[in-house]
């Protein structure tokens, strides 16, 4: 579990912030620009770093000199600045970024710093003990079921001005699904997916996905409607479990491109998620999954599910972080604001 993220002279953040976090789900909410995804792209950078070393067999223990080049090369992949030192606030002059990981596991923690200047070179302040073991995943506010066909090894042998998020997930999304058993316990979580793409999500022998419509064949995942292919998605990342498999999932903008319904489909995965050992990360500027969610947490009243707030407002040419363990312990909350005002708006109408 991440305990907690500390942040120094990051990009939109001069000045010291501290983000304690919660082991089940955690939100980020704020306005357009005022860092959320910056926020996620920093920890899941680190997170993913160490747990794909991790997986290589001839890799050993951790090491400064291996690190180094793995920490900066994954931030520049994932941020795709023009250097590494763009990530570091201006606002303090030339003063360092730092950013600290600090988990459950304390043999997982870290620390890294660059300066301003710096094109890929990080300095190591805590070397973690030994490797992240389960993995994380980056779920793009953009579906990529339509651009999957060959992506990774044009991004690997290319160079393409595309988040590394995108082949991350890619690559994912490519995991052959679940037979069996196993693939029986992910029914409850796929059924109302399905139900609602009216299909089944397959990749065929050429690398394309389909949705089988039952009585209308297969469709090419570009017929298929962009909010439909977001849960499409959703639906393989379940179906070959990677989603379940996952120890860290960070998700930007879910709702992105769904309606209201679909919306509380998306919640409803969330909350499960989140109940079932998945430390989840979401941004999001919908009060309406927010509220999705609080209904659903009271309505099954579950011990197991523990949440955190984030509330992103910029001012003065930086951004404030206020948190809290409910939406009630937040002061600042645009959206429930411009959502209240609007109401007054209609009402006077």
């Amino acid at each position: 579990m991440l305990k907690q993220l500390n942040v120094k002279n990051l990009t939109l953040f001069p000045g010291e912030h501290v983000l304690d976090f919660s082991g089940g789900l955690n939100v980020f909410v704020g306005e357009n620009g005022s860092g959320k995804t910056h926020l996620m792209k920093m920890a899941y950078s680190l997170v993913a770093t160490s747990e794909e070393a991790g997986r290589r067999p001839a890799q050993g223990v951790p090491t400064k000199t291996y690190l180094q080049k793995a920490y900066a090369d994954k931030l520049l992949g994932v941020f795709k600045p023009d250097a590494l030192g763009r990530l570091a606030s201006r606002k303090q002059g030339r003063a360092r970024c730092e950013v600290a990981l600090d988990f459950a596991e304390a043999d997982y923690n870290v620390s890294i710093n660059f300066a301003t200047n710096a094109q890929s070179d990080v300095q190591i302040e805590c070397l973690p003990k030994q490797w992240i073991e389960k993995q994380a995943l980056f779920i793009p506010t953009r579906e990529l079921m339509t651009i999957y066909p060959g992506f990774v090894t044009l991004y690997d042998m290319h160079y393409v001005p595309f988040e590394e998020t995108w082949r991350d997930t890619c690559i994912h999304l490519g995991v052959p699904q679940l037979k069996g058993r196993r693939a029986t316990a992910m029914n409850a979580l796929l059924e109302p997916l399905e139900k609602a793409m009216g299909g089944k999500v397959f990749l065929d022998k050429s690398g394309r996905f389909y949705l089988s419509v039952p009585g209308a064949g297969n469709m090419e995942m570009q017929l298929v409607s962009e909010g439909l292919r977001k849960l499409a998605m959703l639906a393989q990342l379940i179906a070959n479990g990677v989603l379940q498999e996952n120890g860290y999932v960070f998700w930007d903008e879910p709702e992105s491109n769904l309606n209201p319904k679909l919306i509380k489909l998306i919640a409803e995965v969330i909350y499960s998620l989140a109940t079932n050992g998945i430390q989840v990360f979401i941004a999001t500027h919908s009060l309406f999954l927010l509220r999705e969610l609080e209904i659903i947490t009271e309505k099954n009243e579950s011990k197991c599910f523990t949440q955190r707030y984030f509330a992103l407002k910029s001012e003065d040419e930086s951004v404030s972080i206020e948190q809290g363990d409910s939406l009630e312990d937040l002061q600042t909350l645009v959206m429930l604001d411009e959502a209240l005002q609007q109401s007054d708006r209609y009402l006077e109408l």
